[in-house]
């Protein structure tokens, strides 16, 4: 039989999700580099052959660690769907010889090699520089047009983010950002292999979106990300997601499968994306890429990874699809047959759609809540908004154990401030967009108030 070393760290699809998937087409050993969710998903001890936990010894190495871990257990194939263990797994899987990203994973982890080779090879994308310090941020604030984002090289999950008008925010948002990603490093959510990460940023210039010209229907955000894998170095797409506006800065509220764009729109963005996928010429795995949608059909490239997109997008895409991700790469890696689209999917294709809303304690404008409130899924599943035909559940696995405070919202540290993960599932995207749209609306009223109420967000 074949074996599968299971590599876990923050962020990626719920592992409650993968790693059933997985054991399905071979059996796992697990390497948990963060803490498994207690109490919320499967025993993985009843799912795997063996379970190890990095402890607080093991701080060699990362590679060699994963490395020596896949020799130990006759690893056949290493994965990760961790946004964190993306570089450390592909080297690792250079080491041992086995399929993986390949050595140009970094360059869809680090921000700046990443921009560098867009600009190389020409794909449209915001102007940018690369900064390590408060002086190079002086300095890169002069050059471009603002407003500017500040955002860590190595972050996720729109942490970090800083706005920057003028000369005269440079400072605090340096100081606000570095901070952030120090606590993020804490909480788990920072690159493993790279030591020195959260020291790494560029400033961007905003561009300018426009969802009206590309949706037809209210509510949407002006991005979208297309997803896909790398196959012996040929970009597969697999199909596109849309978003809700996001929350200010840039932190994303909820994602929506399938994005309900026109076909030839479609057709123009996977272009786009195959394009910004090929120049950074990785071999093996997932890819997640965003793309802004501007006026006049006008489109930037955000950012890629080396890895499938997280929170829900990967059972979404199983959801609507009937495509096991998850299932279909462990294939890949092992050098079985998988059964990849031959074209991005269209919302003809699916059946119904399905979208997650990260709770955030901000209506839809983005305004704090006037109270504290309490996270309580049975509260949320029992009187959310939803329309007749649609279906609502609680994520728990990404989701606070309930009475827990619903932390106040902070712009600089985006999905790290989340209370909970919701999923909806519904007849087409539009209804999609409309239930969770009334239920950001509803939160404040259908959960419990904190008991200090007067405390305000």
């Amino acid at each position: 039989m074949t074996k599968v070393l299971y590599v876990h760290a923050k962020g990626g699809p719920p592992v409650g999700y993968a790693l059933p998937r997985v054991a399905a087409r071979s059996a796992v050993h697990l390497l948990a580099l963060s803490d498994l969710p207690v109490g919320r998903t499967a025993d993985p001890a009843g799912l795997c052959a063996s379970v190890v936990a990095r402890g607080d010894a093991d701080d060699h190495d990362l590679v060699e660690l994963i490395a020596s871990r896949a020799r130990e257990v006759g690893a056949d194939a290493v994965v990760t769907f961790s946004e964190y263990a993306v570089v450390a797994v592909a080297e690792a899987c250079r080491l041992l010889g086995l399929r993986g990203a390949g050595p140009a994973a970094a360059l869809a982890r680090d921000k700046r090699l990443m921009r560098a080779a867009w600009e190389r090879h020409s794909i449209p994308q915001p102007r940018f520089r690369a900064v390590a310090t408060d002086r190079q941020l002086h300095v890169a604030t002069a050059e471009l047009s603002g407003p500017l984002l500040l955002k860590a090289a190595w972050s996720a999950g729109s942490t970090a983010h800083q706005i920057i008008e003028g000369p005269a925010d440079v400072a605090g948002a340096w100081e606000r950002s570095r901070a952030v990603m120090t606590e993020s490093a804490r909480l788990g959510y920072a690159e493993l292999h790279v030591g020195g990460a959260g020291e790494d940023f560029i400033v961007e210039e905003i561009v300018t979106g426009c969802a009206g010209e590309w949706f037809d229907g209210p509510g949407w955000g002006d991005y979208v990300s297309v997803e896909g894998v790398v196959v012996d170095g040929v970009f597969r797409p697999v199909c596109l997601s849309g978003r809700m506006p996001t929350v200010a800065p840039f932190t994303e509220r909820a994602g929506i499968t399938p994005a309900a764009v026109a076909a030839g729109a479609q057709a123009r963005i996977v272009d786009l994306a195959r394009r910004a996928v090929e120049a950074l010429g990785l071999e093996n795995c997932g890819t997640h890429t965003e793309i802004k949608l501007g006026a006049d059909g006008r489109m930037w490239v955000i950012e890629t990874a080396a890895r499938f997109g997280g929170a829900m997008t990967v059972p979404q895409i199983e959801e609507v699809f009937g495509l096991d991700l998850v299932g279909m790469f462990t294939d890949q890696l092992l050098g079985r047959p998988a059964d990849w689209p031959s074209r991005a999917l269209t919302p003809a294709d699916a059946e119904g759609a399905a979208g997650s809303l990260v709770v955030l304690a901000v209506n839809g404008e983005g305004a704090p809540w006037p109270r504290r409130h309490l996270w309580d899924s049975a509260s949320v599943i029992r009187s959310a908004p939803v329309r007749a035909g649609s279906t609502l559940s609680v994520v728990h696995e990404s989701s606070l154990p309930d009475g827990t405070p619903v932390p106040v919202y902070d712009p600089a540290a985006g999905a790290n401030t989340m209370a909970g993960l919701c999923l909806l599932s519904a007849d087409r995207p539009q209804t999609v967009v409309r239930d969770l749209t009334a239920l950001v609306d509803a939160l404040p009223r259908i959960l419990p108030t904190a008991v200090a109420e007067g405390v305000r967000a």
